[in-house]
């Protein structure tokens, strides 16, 4: 039987690498769309032209667009506009080369965020039933997810992928916080109830398999079923280190700090409390539910 052909678009940063070696391990033949290729599964693209790539997407099983840069940074005017842009222009883009295959992929899965949903302590913010709300970082997501809505290519399944944090051994959230730790300063972030929803980086990986395996469609929210709080996500890590102690950040401390090393304090102080109401509901099993032993098998395995 003929491997599965996968394409992922903007797959050479962290996430990207998590799905290539997955889906490579399962014996599927991956090809990555990149600014810069660098291997014999690379193919050039800018991710807002069309071009030689097209012709990779005919007779493909799935496209998976990870396209985007990173929120990683200080929320300046011309950041503002890359991280809106990276995402639209490459989606934009990918949909009219889809309607453009004659043989286009069965599935298309599309990257957007949980953080669509508003700061919430008490209310879990399902797929059917999350509060969407109104700032810079939710309205990304909205244009995100409305640039990929109006794209209906007849032949092709579509699937919006709200993704968490992802922790994971060689990139993400998972490094600066272990180095925070290490050096003394893994206290709780502000008040530490903050919820935090995450998930495995094999998790992630297995999640998206599920959707395609099953030729699921619709809004996904990729987390795991347990959200933490800040609080004892940094308890737990510090016991996985081996650390005793966490000196706790202020929010004034926070604000100053992100500044410093040039991200944006909101990624640390919003509340996020998300559940992956339809992976469950689907018949999808976690791995990892509780977030000590999730970080055990990173730090530890």
């Amino acid at each position: 039987m003929k491997p599965k052909k996968i394409i992922i678009a903007g797959g050479t940063g962290f996430l990207g690498k998590v799905l290539e070696n997955y889906f490579a391990n399962k014996g599927f033949e991956t090809l990555i769309l990149t600014r810069q290729p660098t291997k014999s599964n690379h193919t050039y693209w800018n991710a807002k032209d069309l071009g030689q790539w097209v012709n990779h997407l005919e007779g493909a099983d799935v496209l998976i667009n990870l396209t985007g840069k990173s929120v990683d940074c200080r929320y300046t005017v011309k950041n503002k506009r890359l991280i809106h842009d990276s995402r639209i222009n490459s989606t934009h883009i990918l949909g009219k080369a889809i309607l453009q295959n004659i043989n286009p992929p069965k599935m298309w899965l599309n990257m957007s965020t949980s953080t669509i949903y508003k700061d919430s302590y008490i209310k879990q913010m399902t797929e059917a039933n999350g509060d969407i709300g109104n700032d810079f970082s939710m309205n990304i997501a909205k244009s995100w997810e409305a640039v990929f809505n109006k794209f209906e290519p007849p032949n092709t399944k579509k699937v919006i992928l709200r993704t968490s944090i992802v922790l994971g051994k060689n990139g993400g959230a998972l490094l600066p916080l272990k180095s925070l730790s290490k050096l003394g300063l893994g206290g709780k972030q502000w008040h530490g109830k903050q919820k935090v929803s995450w998930i495995h980086e094999t998790d992630f990986a297995r999640a998206i398999n599920f959707i395609i395996e099953n030729e699921l469609s619709g809004t996904f929210n990729i987390v795991s079923p347990q959200p933490t709080t800040n609080a004892y996500l940094m308890k737990s890590l510090r016991h996985v280190l081996k650390v005793s102690i966490g000196l706790p950040q202020p929010k004034w401390l926070i604000k100053l700090g992100a500044k410093l090393i040039r991200t944006e304090p909101e990624l640390v102080l919003k509340s996020r409390n998300v559940i992956p109401e339809n992976l469950i509901n689907n018949g999808f099993k976690f791995k990892h539910h509780k977030i000590e032993k999730a970080l055990s098998t990173l730090i530890n395995s």
